[in-house]
Formats: structure tokens, C-alpha cells, sequence
């Protein structure tokens, strides 16, 4: 048997938006409390993800408190230029672990 592992990881919708943040956050805070507090990491997968809305961007944002307040780390996994610049752009990259996708190309 498997040790309960510290890491969890969430797949992110094709498209993180108003319609999809609702059932996405939900998920995200499941997985955020079976993380062991102040030693877990949470991943977001956004490698199928194609577009992020200002409701997606704000989705991100509050995971990422909630994340804070467990002190449990975020790392956004095989997001596209688009997303990181957009990240760059609102001064949220500094929120998050950024990790390229395997064999990812642009």
C-alpha cells in the first residue's frame, strides 16, 4: 500500500471559466484538505487548457488562498505562453510554482 501522498494534482478544465470555476474550485478545495497542512502541494495540470477568462484567473487566485491559509504550495503545470504572460501581466506569477508540461513545444 501507498503512503497518503502530499501531493495531489487537479486537472483544469479545457476552458477555466465562469461556467467551469464553480465545479474547479470546489475540487480544487476537496483536494487542498486531504493535503497534510503546511506540507502539501497542490498541482493544477493546465496543459488541455486552451482559455482562461477573468473568472478562471480569479478561480486561480482563491485556490490559491485557501491554498496560504494551509500553507500548502500551488504549482501550475504545462501552462501556455498565453496564461503565463497573462500572469506576468496581473502580477500573480509570484503566487504560484510554475512548471513547464513534459515535452511541451510552442
Amino acid at each position: 500500500m501507498a503512503a497518503p501522498s502530499s501531493e495531489k494534482t487537479l486537472a483544469a478544465p479545457e476552458a477555466l471559466s465562469l461556467e467551469s470555476r464553480t465545479a474547479f474550485r470546489r475540487t480544487a478545495v476537496e483536494l487542498l484538505d486531504q493535503l497534510p497542512e503546511g506540507a502539501g502541494r497542490l498541482v493544477i495540470d493546465l496543459s488541455a487548457t486552451r482559455a482562461v477568462d477573468s473568472a478562471g484567473l480569479g478561480t486561480l487566485m482563491l485556490i490559491q488562498r485557501r491554498a496560504a491559509e494551509r500553507r500548502v504550495a500551488v504549482a501550475l503545470r504545462g501552462a501556455n505562453e498565453e496564461l503565463r504572460f497573462l500572469l506576468v501581466l496581473t502580477k500573480l506569477d509570484d503566487l504560484f510554482e510554475l512548471e513547464g508540461g513534459a515535452g511541451s513545444g510552442g
